[in-house]
């Protein structure tokens, strides 16, 4: 049983990234987590994805590249304002520039550098780096 398909997928992705595989699957498949591993992707830390559809609601295949030091989602969602991103950045980042927090607003899923450009304020999801 699933409580948390997001949080299920980082952890899957972060152990078969520390387990050194090259591939893994992630599911159930969601537009949510699809948009996650398009900024991902963008990002440089996973390679190609694809939708494979089962009998089970579908899932992602994922391409890991090695390129992941630690991942995970964010509990509570924590709003931030457009102007509180370096409070943010301090808490969950190792270093200023370095890595990504990935959060919802009304514009779409962006990353939080996006999200600055944009001058929007959102919801936390998850960071990366």
């Amino acid at each position: 049983m699933q409580f948390d398909p997001l949080s299920d997928a980082f952890v899957r992705i972060f152990n078969a990234e520390q387990a050194g595989h090259y591939e893994v699957t992630v599911s159930p498949a969601s537009k949510l987590l699809g948009n996650m591993l398009s900024i991902m992707q963008v990002s440089g830390y996973v390679g190609e994805y694809q939708q494979v559809e089962d009998g089970r609601g579908g899932s992602f295949r994922v391409e890991l590249i090695g390129a992941i030091n630690r991942c995970g989602v964010i509990k509570p969602r924590h709003s931030v304002r457009r102007t509180d991103f370096d409070k943010w950045e301090s808490r969950y980042l190792p270093a200023q520039d370095f890595g990504l927090l990935i959060l919802t607003t009304n514009q779409g899923i962006m990353n939080h550098h996006d999200a600055k450009k944009e001058r929007v304020g959102g919801r936390l999801l998850a960071y990366i780096f």
